[in-house]
C-alpha cells in the first residue's frame, strides 16, 4: 500500500471552509481498518486512532486503557500504522491520540515517527489525567509520581511545533482553561464523560439538555483565551444523531466527535441482530 500524505496545511484549510461555510466537523474513533474505511467512506474529517479504541473493538470499554494492562502507546502507534493507514484512501486525516505521561518515550521521538508514517495530527487523550476526578487519591498519587496534565500541555505545544495539527480535551472547566492557554490546540473538544448505551456505555443519568448546558459553559471559557478554537464535543448523553443534532443547535460549538457512538453501538446492534437471524434457521420438515 503507499499511503496518501496530507500536512498540518492542508488539513487546516479543509477544516476552515467547513466552519466558514457552517459545515459541521467531524471527528470519529476507529480500532479497526474495517471502521476506518466506513468512517472515510462516510465523510468524517478525522479519523482518531487510541488505545479505548481498539479495547472497544475487542469488547471492553473505552476506560480499560486506564488499567495497566498494555502500553497504550506501543498500541496505538501499531495498529495506526498496520491496521487503520493502509486501510483508508487520505480523504480524512488521522489523528493519533498519545500518552503524553509514557515514562518510556521521548515524546519528541513519538511525534517525529508519526510524521514519518502519514499521520500529521494528535491528541492528548490516550489516556488523559483529566479522566481522572482530582478529589480521589489516586490522582494524587500520580501527579506525585510525575503524572501530570501539564506534561499533555506541554506534548501538544511540541507537536504544533512539529507541524501537527493538535487536538486538545479536557473533561472540566479547569482542566480546559489550562489547555486553551497553555497549549492552544487546533481543535478543542469537551470531553463531556463516557457516552452511554450499549453494553459498556456508563449512564450517569445526565440528560442531552445537560450535556449541552455543561458543554456550552465550557466553550465560552475557553474562546476568551484561544478564540481561534475549533469546538467539539463528546461523550455523556450524545450517543445518537439526533442527540449530536441537539448538540449543534444548542451550543456554539463547531461540530462532535464520535467515538462509541459510530463503533462500537453500531457493531453490538448490527452484528448481534444478523447473528440472531442466522441462528434462528431450521432445517426444513422433511416431507
Amino acid at each position: 500500500m503507499i499511503v496518501r500524505r496530507t500536512n498540518r496545511t492542508e488539513i487546516l484549510a479543509k477544516l476552515a471552509k467547513k466552519v466558514a461555510s457552517r459545515t459541521p466537523v467531524m471527528i470519529a474513533s476507529a480500532g479497526s481498518g474495517l471502521v476506518a474505511k466506513l468512517l472515510e467512506q462516510a465523510g468524517v474529517d478525522c479519523i482518531n486512532t487510541f488505545s479505548g479504541a481498539r479495547l472497544r473493538a475487542n469488547g471492553m470499554g473505552t476506560m480499560a486503557m486506564m488499567w495497566p494492562i498494555l502500553d497504550s502507546n506501543e498500541q496505538t502507534l501499531r495498529y495506526t500504522e498496520q491496521d487503520i493507514l493502509p486501510a483508508i484512501e487520505g480523504k480524512s486525516f488521522v489523528c493519533a491520540c498519545l500518552n503524553a505521561n509514557d515514562p518510556l518515550r521521548d515524546m519528541r521521538t513519538v511525534l517525529q515517527h508519526l510524521l514519518s508514517i502519514g499521520v500529521n495530527s494528535v491528541s492528548n487523550i490516550g489516556p488523559s489525567l483529566s479522566y481522572v476526578d482530582k478529589d480521589s487519591t489516586i490522582y494524587q498519587v500520580l501527579v506525585k509520581s510525575g503524572i501530570t496534565f501539564q506534561n499533555e500541555i506541554d506534548m501538544l505545544v511540541l507537536a504544533k511545533e512539529m507541524g501537527h495539527v493538535t487536538i486538545g480535551l479536557a473533561f472540566d472547566e479547569e482542566d480546559s482553561l489550562a489547555l486553551a492557554k497553555g497549549a492552544k490546540p487546533d481543535i478543542f473538544c469537551f470531553h463531556a464523560g463516557t457516552t452511554k448505551g450499549g453494553r459498556t456505555g456508563y449512564d450517569s443519568g445526565e440528560t442531552i439538555a445537560e450535556t449541552a448546558k455543561r458543554t456550552e459553559a465550557v466553550y465560552q471559557q475557553v474562546r476568551k483565551l484561544h478564540p481561534e478554537a475549533i469546538l467539539v464535543a463528546h461523550g455523556a448523553a450524545m450517543e445518537t444523531p439526533k442527540d449530536a443534532q441537539y448538540m449543534l443547535d444548542h451550543t456554539s460549538g463547531h461540530g462532535f466527535w464520535t467515538g462509541s457512538s459510530t463503533e462500537r453501538l453500531p457493531i453490538e446492534r448490527a452484528v448481534l441482530g444478523a447473528a440472531r437471524e442466522f441462528s434462528a434457521l431450521r432445517f426444513a420438515a422433511k416431507s
